[in-house]
């Protein structure tokens, strides 16, 4: 059972993502809260697989809660899906940054969310496609100037491929497809490039990718 809490501060929205997850076998919403501050401390107290979160709340917004939650040790196990009326700005980038472990827009179809509740508990970074392409498009256009520091060097070839394939949107079959090697060899590659950059999910790998310059060197 995917355990889920609900953190936005519109009784509506929050009424119409509990009446889609409630119908499922396999989900479970175990709490709401309308503003950031109350949704900590209720994950805290629940301790889901998953918090949907607001970024524009009163209180603490969607950032700094996400931010909370990924520095409290006791909810390293909780995966963060930020959502929000926006396309691509600085959110994006600040959520991911903050350990978000995913960014929806509100409007996305219902089947979509739903299986995007179920790509987010297994702990694969999730991005809508439209805000992939902007950030990629961002990134590959104006390359960062960040100094990608010694654990960047710490990384093989391949798990530099790897990296860049997880920035790109893939999915592990699908690195191991480009990369001519197996699923469980693609997923060897990308456990062991987060464990070299300390980077809590694959999210912040593709964070460190455009951080670092690798994505924009392709």
């Amino acid at each position: 059972m995917i355990r889920v809490l609900l953190v936005d501060d519109q009784p509506l929205i929050r009424s119409g993502f509990r009446a889609l997850l409630d119908v499922e076998d396999d989900i479970e919403v175990v709490a709401e809260a309308a503003d950031g501050s109350a949704g900590l401390a209720l994950a805290r107290q629940h301790r889901p697989d998953i918090a949907l979160i607001d970024i524009q709340m009163p209180v603490v917004d969607g950032i700094e809660a996400t931010r909370r939650i990924a520095a409290d040790p006791s909810l390293a196990d909780v995966h963060v899906v930020i959502l929000t009326n926006y396309g691509l700005d600085e959110y994006v980038f600040n959520a991911l940054r903050a350990g978000a472990a995913g960014f929806l827009v509100k409007d996305i179809e219902p089947e979509d969310f739903l299986h995007a509740i179920r790509v987010a508990a297994r702990g694969d970074a999730l991005l809508a496609p439209s805000i992939t392409r902007k950030l990629i498009d961002r990134y590959v256009t104006q390359p960062p100037r960040t100094d990608p520091g010694p654990a960047f060097g710490a990384l093989t070839n391949r798990e530099r491929e790897a990296v860049a394939l997880v920035a790109e949107g893939l999915s592990n079959d699908e690195i191991a497809g480009r990369m001519v090697i197996s699923p469980t060899t693609a997923k060897t590659h990308i456990n062991r490039a987060m464990t070299k950059l300390h980077a809590r999910d694959r999210a912040q790998l593709v964070v460190f990718a455009y951080q670092s310059g690798l994505m924009s060197s392709r």
